[in-house]
């Protein structure tokens, strides 16, 4: 693709956002019924008319991509050039008013991530990202930041179920008992501080790659590390997250690795 359609592409990507915010905030103020799905995870109204809203934009922007979305699966062939979109990610939160829920739209182009969107519209936050275009907050171009050093970094976690039943668990504590300090800021949320140089290390066990794949064109264009727990880049079967700046994401790798893996 040249770089007016991918320029092309984040536009839609971004425009896709808003609309998907627009219906976010109307549910927000109204209320909605939840529903379970098969997986035992919740679903509302809001989400599935979000992705809806956001299919419709992304198809008419880019028509011979195919889109993996939440709520409505594979639409395409998922080898070429693939939208990859989470609607309302926090699904649990949003139906707890709770506002740490985004909007996930990434675009990957032959098993490349290529750009990102990660929109929380409550929490008053949109940041972005494009293959060698940087990371933007808000409108504003920013980075990680330059910690090298564990006993300065602050260590943010989220979904780590399954790492409690890891054998690198018992590294993850020494790790964070020789950080500055630790957080669970989870979601969207760490990944934004991350981008933005607001902490230094992100670790989940329990993710969907739909959840993480705009986020991790947003770490990496701020100038961050985003891999797996085991050092490999994404796929869309990833189920991990190992993300910081690039001196604490490879001590941090060193530590978990050394502790033997699963």
């Amino acid at each position: 693709m040249n770089d007016q359609r991918w320029d092309a592409a984040l536009k839609a990507a971004r425009d896709a956002a808003e609309a998907a915010a627009d219906i976010i905030r109307h549910y927000w103020h109204r209320g909605v019924d939840v529903e379970i799905k098969s997986d035992a995870t919740p679903v509302t109204i809001a989400d599935r008319e979000a992705e809806q809203a956001i299919r419709a934009i992304l198809a008419s922007a880019l028509p011979d991509a195919a889109i993996y979305g939440e709520e409505f699966g594979l639409d395409g062939d998922r080898d070429g050039l693939l939208w990859l979109v989470d609607p309302l990610d926090g699904t649990k939160s949003f139906v707890r008013r709770t506002p740490f829920f985004s909007t996930q739209i990434a675009l990957m182009h032959r098993g490349e991530l290529v750009l990102g969107v990660s929109s929380a519209p409550i929490y008053g936050e949109i940041m972005w990202a494009s293959a060698g275009g940087g990371t933007w907050f808000n409108g504003e171009r920013v980075k990680v930041a330059s910690t090298t050093e564990m006993a300065q970094a602050s260590i943010s976690t989220g979904n780590i179920k399954t790492l409690t039943c890891d054998a690198r668990w018992e590294a993850l504590g020494a790790m964070i008992r020789d950080s500055n300090r630790i957080r669970g800021y989870g979601d969207f949320c760490h990944y934004h501080l991350l981008a933005r140089g607001g902490l230094d290390l992100v670790i989940e066990s329990d993710v969907n790659i739909l959840d993480i794949a705009a986020l991790a064109v947003i770490v990496r264009e701020a100038g961050g590390v985003f891999t797996d727990l085991e050092g490999k880049p994404l796929n869309l079967d990833t189920r991990s997250v190992l993300a910081g700046t690039a001196a604490i994401h490879a001590q941090a790798l060193q530590r978990l690795g050394s502790s033997g893996g699963h």
